[in-house]
C-alpha cells in the first residue's frame, strides 16, 4: 500500500514555485503557517491578490481540518502542556506548578522588583531535565533595555548544578533598538522555534520601545494597534510550537487612585487580554519580593513571598 503524500505549501490553490519560495523566504513555509496568517500578510509577502490569498488560507484550514474541536480533544492537548519551575515552592504554587508552555506570562511592577530576575532564572531553568522542573530546552532572549547579564546566568546555573558555559551557549539573545525592530525580531524567533529545541521565549521589556516612541494621547491609537499585533505573535508562536512565552513590562502610577495601591500595568487591555498570567511583583520586607497573580484562567492561590539571591530564586532569606 502506498504511503499517503505529506501535503505541502506548494500543495496549495495558486501557490507555484515561485510563490512557494517568497512564502518561505518569509517564514510561511508549512500549512499551518498559511492558515493562521491573514489575507493582508499573504498579499504582502508573497505578492499574490486578497482572492489568492484568501483561497490559500481555506485551502490550508480544509487541509489541516481546522474546524470545531470536542472537549476530549482539547483535554488531550492539555496534556502536552509542560510547566518551568521557579526554585521557589510558594511561587510555583501559585503558578500551578510552574510557568506553562502554549501560554504568554507578563510579570509586571516597579524597578527593582525583580521581573528580570525571574526571567534569568526561568532562561536558566528550562534547560534543566524535566524531572528536576525543566524542559531540556534553550532559550530566546529579546533585550530592549540592555538588562540581560550574562554574570548572572553564571552564578544562577552554578547554583543549580549547570554547566555555566554550556547554559550560555543555549541562550540565543538579540538587542532590540526600536519597537519595529522588536516586532521583527519576535518574527524571525519562529525560524529557530521550528528546531523543536527552544522551549522558552524573552522579551524584556515588552513595552519600553513602545513607550518612548508613542508620546502622547494623539498617538495611544498607533501604539495600541502596533503592540496588538505584536502581542499577536507571541501569542501565535506560544500555540504553534508550545513554548513558553514570558514578557516583563514596565508599570505607572494611576493619578486619580486615592486608596490602594496606584499602580499599573503599561499597555491597558490589549497586554492584559493576550496575557494568560499576570504576575505583579513588588518589593517585600527583609530584602523579599512578593508576586501576586492578579489574572489566570483557572488558579485560585493568588499571593507568594520569594527572595532573591546570589544563586537565584528561593523561599528562605540568608
Amino acid at each position: 500500500m502506498a504511503e499517503k503524500k505529506e501535503l505541502t505549501v506548494s500543495d496549495l490553490p495558486g501557490v507555484g514555485p515561485s510563490t512557494a519560495e517568497k512564502l518561505a523566504a518569509a517564514g510561511i513555509d508549512t500549512l499551518l503557517a498559511v492558515a493562521v496568517s491573514s489575507i493582508g500578510v499573504l498579499t504582502e509577502e508573497a505578492g499574490v491578490s486578497d482572492s489568492v490569498a484568501r483561497k490559500m488560507i481555506q485551502a490550508a484550514r480544509d487541509m489541516l481540518d481546522m474546524g470545531f474541536e470536542t472537549g476530549d480533544v482539547i483535554l488531550e492537548k492539555r496534556q502536552k502542556v509542560n510547566k518551568i519551575k521557579t526554585g521557589s515552592q510558594s511561587f510555583d504554587e501559585i503558578m500551578g506548578g510552574g510557568f506553562e508552555t502554549g501560554a504568554i506570562s507578563e510579570l509586571f511592577g516597579e524597578f527593582g522588583s525583580g521581573k528580570t530576575q525571574v526571567a534569568h532564572q526561568l532562561a536558566v531553568n528550562v534547560q534543566k531535565p524535566e524531572e528536576e522542573g525543566g524542559l531540556n530546552g534553550k532559550v530566546i532572549y529579546i533585550d530592549t533595555e540592555n538588562t540581560f547579564r550574562p554574570e548572572r546566568i553564571i552564578q544562577m546555573a552554578t547554583g543549580a548544578g549547570l554547566d555555566p558555559n554550556v547554559c550560555l551557549k543555549n541562550i540565543k539573545i538579540a538587542r532590540a533598538y526600536n519597537s519595529d525592530h522588536q516586532m521583527l525580531l519576535a518574527e524571525k524567533a519562529e525560524d529557530l522555534l521550528k528546531e523543536g529545541t527552544y522551549k522558552l521565549l524573552i522579551v524584556d521589556s515588552l513595552t519600553a520601545h513602545f513607550r518612548a516612541e508613542f508620546i502622547g494621547r494623539g498617538t495611544l491609537s498607533e501604539r495600541q494597534q502596533k503592540l496588538n499585533k505584536h502581542m499577536h505573535t507571541l501569542l501565535k508562536v506560544a500555540d504553534m510550537y508550545n513554548c513558553c512565552v514570558i514578557v516583563t513590562n514596565q508599570v505607572m502610577a494611576k493619578p486619580n487612585v486615592m486608596f490602594g495601591d496606584p499602580t499599573q500595568a503599561i499597555g491597558g487591555h490589549i497586554v492584559g487580554h493576550s496575557s494568560t498570567f499576570r504576575i505583579y511583583l513588588r518589593k517585600g520586607k527583609k530584602g523579599s519580593r512578593v508576586g501576586k497573580l492578579v489574572d489566570s484562567p483557572n488558579l485560585p492561590e493568588n499571593e507568594c513571598m520569594f527572595f532573591v539571591n546570589e544563586s537565584g530564586l528561593n523561599d528562605k532569606e540568608l
